[in-house]
């Protein structure tokens, strides 16, 4: 068995997806799981960028989490995450690439403008297993951080989160259009369209015991973010899938 580590943040979405990925295939793997801004060093070391999740396969090093799942179904192809049949593979492939290149972000940019904040609540997102020298550090120089965040999530102004409004609420109806008779939104079973969506869609849904459960007592903003999709079919549909496709957690 190659060795397999997960560099993360523990509460992203995008990382998320490369959790569900694992988890889902069952490939037993360590997390280790980095804090915001302090992050950038180490990871620009791994792959000449700042983005996380990175994925360690031994020697080999897989970032973003397009490549990391195909590199997941290379090596480990069952069960697939890619449909058999060409069309529906392409058409699943499609669909994560929209929600990556442009779902996510716009949802990242209005759960991050919603909370930014307060800081205490994110600084604790990441850093509630750290110690206390660690905590008190990394929520001393958080108002430097908070500045590079909203640099790149794009967060300038209130056009900015209406964009991300508008974006997430796109997806959301996209999810409830989409599915089929089986709840999926490509062919019949769970495919790596489900995932992305899911995964990226699920701040706005806040899925009950998952890994993407927001710790409470949330903040008003955050919490008004969640109520203004609460209604949404489409949240009901993410929830639904992180309660039927969302396996136990693999990690060791």
């Amino acid at each position: 068995m190659t060795d397999v580590e997960l560099i993360q943040f523990k509460l992203s979405h995008y990382n998320e997806k490369a959790r569900w990925a694992l988890d889902y295939k069952s490939i037993p793997h360590r997390r280790t799981s980095l804090l915001p801004g302090p992050h950038t060093p180490k990871i620009t070391k791994m792959t000449g960028r700042s983005q996380v999740p990175v994925l360690r396969l031994g020697d080999e090093i897989v970032f973003e989490t397009v490549r990391i799942i195909d590199e997941l179904e290379r090596r480990y192809p069952e069960p697939a995450l890619y449909p058999a049949d060409a069309g529906d593979r392409a058409r699943a492939l499609e669909i994560q690439d929209w929600f990556d290149a442009e779902v996510g972000p716009m949802v990242r940019r209005g759960v991050f403008a919603a909370m930014i904040g307060d800081g205490r609540y994110v600084c604790g997102m990441f850093d509630s297993d750290r110690g206390l020298l660690t905590r008190t550090a990394y929520r001393a120089t958080f108002p430097f951080v908070r500045g590079l965040m909203k640099k790149s999530m794009g967060i300038t102004d209130e056009a900015s989160v209406r964009e991300a409004h508008a974006v997430t609420d796109k997806a959301l109806q996209f999810v409830a259009d989409q599915a089929g008779p089986a709840g999926y939104l490509v062919g019949d079973r769970f495919s790596v369209a489900d995932l992305a969506a899911a995964a990226l869609l699920a701040p706005s849904a806040n899925p009950p015991n998952s890994p993407m459960s927001r710790p409470e007592p949330m903040p008003a903003g955050a919490t008004a973010w969640v109520e203004r999709w609460a209604d949404h079919p489409g949240v009901a549909w993410v929830r639904q899938r992180y309660l039927d496709d969302r396996p136990p957690s693999a990690e060791i």
